[in-house]
């Protein structure tokens, strides 16, 4: 029987807005298939495994992100797990924390450089509900669609020419970095998959859970056992048409 680790990165300060559901939405589906996992809290001061199946990180404010930015760039362990090509979900604050640098409490801070992404503010809040076709870049390729979520920020993420992103806009902001990067959504680099789209993410966007789950198991997402859930795909059609 497959064990799933799912690494939980420092809920206590990146929880703001219930992102947390990602790791539950992994390790339901991968229990629904009759698979062992367990969600592994990492909070902040603790060090975070670099051997997990999987992580997820969420959103949070400033003050958050800077605690965030600094323990996980002193601790190592994310870094060395995406060394490895374990997956990585990141959504708002995580994927802003993940990139080259954001800007936080009026100043640029560094942030972990595992995805080549500049944030800096944008003069409005991108705030309402975001919908996007997945690019199909790199471990996503295999992804068919819509992706939906609700985005919440005030960061304009612009991508430099090693990261791809997540999704084509269809409504809402997106990234919203400028002339580049206006109309896409999400990051994807390696084995980091980091997107703006709140909800949980991963509740609103099944066949996204499923392929990291796949990327855990290191197997193609046409390999793992589909679930019939219908109320999930009823849920998904109001969402898109809404």
């Amino acid at each position: 029987m497959d064990n799933i680790r799912i690494g939980l990165v420092l809920p206590d300060v990146l929880g703001t807005y219930g992102d947390d559901g990602n790791a539950l939405v992994l390790r339901g589906r991968a229990r629904m298939r009759g698979m062992t996992a367990d969600i592994v809290p990492i909070k902040l001061g603790e060090p975070v495994p670099d051997d997990l199946s999987c992580y997820t990180i969420g959103g949070g404010e400033d003050a958050a992100q800077v605690l965030a930015a600094e323990h996980l760039r002193a601790d190592g362990g994310l870094t060395r797990a995406a060394a490895a090509s374990r997956p990585i979900f990141a959504v708002c604050a995580g994927l802003q924390v993940l990139g080259v640098s954001f800007h936080a409490q009026g100043s640029a801070v560094d942030g972990l450089s595992l995805i080549d992404a500049t944030t800096t503010p944008l003069s409005t809040r991108s705030i309402g509900e975001v919908s996007s076709a997945p690019t199909k870049a790199g471990i996503t390729r295999e992804l068919t669609q819509p992706l939906t979520g609700f985005e919440n920020h005030l960061g304009g993420t612009v991508l430099g020419p090693d990261a791809e992103p997540l999704g084509t806009v269809r409504t809402g902001n997106g990234n919203g970095g400028g002339a580049g990067s206006a109309r896409v959504e999400g990051v994807v680099q390696g084995s980091v998959i980091a997107t703006y789209m709140h909800g949980p993410a991963l509740a609103r966007n099944p066949e996204l859970a499923d392929l990291i789950l796949a990327q855990a198991l290191d197997i193609p997402l046409s390999d793992l056992a589909p679930l019939e859930l219908p109320e999930v795909d009823r849920l998904r059609l109001e969402r898109l048409k809404g």
